[in-house]
């Protein structure tokens, strides 16, 4: 029972709140993590999106980078409370938070196992299944297996917590600069967006030109021409160099759009064996976008045969 000489102060309230809920982001973070990873590594032909994966990434390191060194801090501060004051050992707020921890992970082990056992029985095993289901069970384990040790423990005199700071600390680390070789540097990333911007654009401007020659039945002399002060659209220009994209007009019904790319869209940072012929980071009706390093190009044909002239109607197939 709780000693009644000793109150829960709101200094307790505090670093006890704060540990659980730092300990619970870092948990989520780890395991979302090592999940991303999973799917990067063992790339699903029929749900791979880089993108989705690499965002996720940077949410959960961002997340750990944070949390993880904000939970032993106060874990730090507990403990040396709790030297100080033994007492403490059997603050009711502190028992709750270790029985409701310990609920959780036993609730997540439980739903782990009987997702893998209906999976088996359904004949649906992966490897990226298998290894997802085993880094929960493997978290969530862990989680129960100190907690419990936590709660029986009977003095706070134990090199264990030190030992397994010192193993978290080492383990988030490494965790975070794998997310370097698996989706690349935040250098990487950047030059990524730039390039996801330069698709859009060039979608834009491919989208205008067709609607300037359905309308007008011939090409624009140049992309100026598309600009609308009535609409207020402008033509873009390069995200990063400020510099107007290239067009260029073949015939009368075919034109050329090129740009210049910092990475190739099927460069996934440095694992791209284990992820050529899956999709691209642009989504499936992006893929006649796909490009390399540097300058690329890509020319439009209109098939008038394909659209019938309509000022009413919008978009013109492109082949």
């Amino acid at each position: 029972m709780e000693n009644h000489n000793i109150k829960t102060t709101p200094k307790d309230v505090f670093l006890h709140l704060f540990n659980i809920v730092t300990f619970y982001l870092s948990v989520i973070g780890f395991i979302t993590l090592y999940i991303q990873y999973t799917n990067a590594l063992f790339p699903d032909p029929l749900n791979y999106y880089f993108t989705f994966i690499a965002n996720s990434v940077r949410v959960s390191t961002s997340i750990l980078f944070v949390a993880v060194p904000a939970y032993l801090l106060s874990a730090w501060f507990l403990a040396k409370d709790l030297t100080s004051m033994p007492e403490k050992r059997n603050l009711k707020l502190r028992k709750w938070l270790i029985y409701f921890t310990l609920f959780i992970s036993a609730i997540t082990i439980i739903v782990d196992l009987i997702i893998f056992v209906y999976n088996f029985l359904d004949g649906e095993l992966t490897i990226q299944f298998f290894l997802k289901v085993l880094i929960v069970l493997l978290v969530a384990g862990a989680v129960f297996g100190y907690y419990i040790w936590e709660l029986k423990r009977k003095t706070s005199k134990s090199s264990i917590p030190r030992i397994l700071t010192v193993i978290v600390a080492v383990v988030v680390i490494i965790s975070i600069i794998l997310g370097f070789f698996i989706v690349g540097t935040p250098a990487d990333q950047r030059e990524r967006r730039f390039d996801d911007e330069r698709i859009s654009n060039l979608q834009t401007i491919q989208a205008q030109i067709v609607d300037y020659w359905s309308r007008k039945d011939v090409l624009p002399e140049r992309l100026n021409n598309l600009e609308d002060n009535i609409l207020g659209f402008i033509v873009p220009v390069d995200p990063n160099t400020k510099e107007d994209y290239e067009y260029q007009i073949i015939d009368p019904l075919t034109f050329e759009l090129c740009a210049v790319f910092s990475r190739s869209s099927q460069e996934f940072g440095l694992v791209n064996q284990g992820m050529k012929g899956y999709s691209s980071p642009y989504d499936s009706f992006q893929q006649n976008w796909n490009h390399d390093v540097g300058r690329t190009c890509w020319t439009r044909n209109i098939d008038p045969d394909l659209y019938k002239i309509d000022k009413l109607n919008t978009p013109l197939p492109i082949r």
